[in-house]
């Protein structure tokens, strides 16, 4: 406001004041119903500064905002007012449609109580019944086990009883009595043999007289001197007795070898390849033998050339677990069968072995089909060779 407009509003005014008509008042000094007041306002000279020149200047650049001023403090909380007048209730609103069904929510964590003790054991149940009684198992095959060695020849037997002593021949007739001087008594000759005794007599007849009183028994008399030998010639010899009847034919003896052989090997050098199966084992070299019954027609082929029967031992050193078999005349001979599953003993084997034609080949095969490759050892268990051998016997 500029100095002029406060001068025009300094002026002189006289002012009637009446209050509001609220209340009846009695007016105390005249108990008027109506007072009314003179108020004066009482003018007062002020100095006015000069006049404000507005000018119009270019309005400058905004300035920086100035920093936010202290927020004062908050003022008293003013007194609660009167409660006012309940309302009239309103209408009751329609009921809502039902909400949709909320989500189910997500599953509790398990509790972690403590485990309950354990219960205590139910009591034991009837026994069940017998079960039916089994069906009877197969019989077990039959054992493939290699025949026993030949046992030991037995002692001989006891020397049969002396045949009786044959019959005395007759004496001979007594010579004629030479007619010449009485040569010199000759020395003694030799005692000749005790003749035969001769037959008892008839005994005599008895006696009737009566039987005289034993006599007491007399002393035994000395023995009488030696008499002098007899000068008596000695009879020709007789001649010789009838030949006795034949003896009864003793018991028929136990068969014997007819024929015999032996092939061996010896590794190193023979056998220095393995025997594939299918394949013969050689036997190239000839221990003893009894003829030519029993013989060979290669180093792993054998000749039986009589038709008979014959016992066969075989007996090998051997690095691998095999098998080996019999052949006659090409075809294996099934039961004759030996080997070994582990281990490092030999492999050994015994048969018999019958032929039915002559010149009937015989050998020592690692049996076809089998899948592996036999090493006929060389120097097993030291430092020399050691041997094979197949031993062939004719025994009838």
């Amino acid at each position: 406001m500029s100095c002029l407009d406060k001068k025009r509003r300094c002026k002189k005014k006289v002012i009637i004041v009446c209050p509001k008509k609220r209340k009846k008042k009695v007016c105390p000094k005249k108990r008027k119903k109506n007072c009314c007041h003179r108020v004066i306002k009482k003018i007062v000279r002020v100095t006015c500064p000069p006049p404000e020149v507005n000018v119009i200047a270019p309005i400058g650049p905004t300035g920086p905002q100035g920093a936010q001023g202290i927020v004062g403090p908050q003022g008293a909380v003013g007194a609660r007012g009167a409660m006012g007048a309940a309302g009239t209730p309103g209408t009751p609103g329609t009921a809502g449609a039902t909400g949709a069904t909320g989500a189910v929510g997500a599953t509790g964590a398990t509790g972690a109580g403590a485990t309950g003790a354990t219960g205590a054991a139910g009591a034991t149940g009837a026994a069940g019944a017998t079960g039916a009684t089994g069906a009877v198992g197969a019989t077990g095959a039959t054992g493939a086990g290699a025949t026993g060695a030949t046992g030991a020849t037995g002692a001989a037997g006891a020397t049969g009883a002396a045949g009786a002593t044959g019959a005395t021949g007759a004496a001979g007739a007594t010579g004629v009595t030479g007619a010449g001087a009485t040569g010199a008594t000759g020395a003694a000759g030799a005692t000749g043999a005790a003749g035969a005794t001769g037959a008892v007599g008839a005994t005599g007849a008895t006696g009737a007289g009566a039987t005289g009183a034993t006599g007491a028994a007399g002393a035994t008399g000395a023995a009488g001197a030696t008499g002098a030998t007899g000068a008596g010639v000695t009879g020709a010899t007789g001649a010789a007795g009838a030949t006795g009847a034949a003896g009864a034919t003793g018991a028929t003896g136990t068969g014997g070898v007819l024929s015999f052989a032996d092939f061996f090997a010896l590794m190193p050098p023979d056998n220095s390849a393995t025997v594939a199966p299918g394949t013969d084992v050689s036997f190239p070299q000839d221990g003893p033998t009894s003829g030519t019954t029993i013989s060979r027609t290669g180093p792993s082929s054998f000749n039986l050339s009589v038709i008979g029967t014959y016992e066969v031992l075989l007996q090998g050193s051997i690095t691998e677990a095999g098998q080996l078999i019999l052949t006659l005349n090409g075809a294996d001979l099934a039961y004759t069968v030996v080997g070994r599953a582990t281990g490092t003993s030999q492999i050994t084997g015994m048969a018999i072995v019958q032929t039915t034609v002559v010149n009937s080949i015989l050998t020592v095969r690692n049996p076809a089909g089998n899948s592996t490759a036999l090493t006929m050892t060389p120097l097993a268990g030291g430092t020399r060779p050691v041997s094979a051998h197949l031993v062939i016997t004719q025994i009838a």
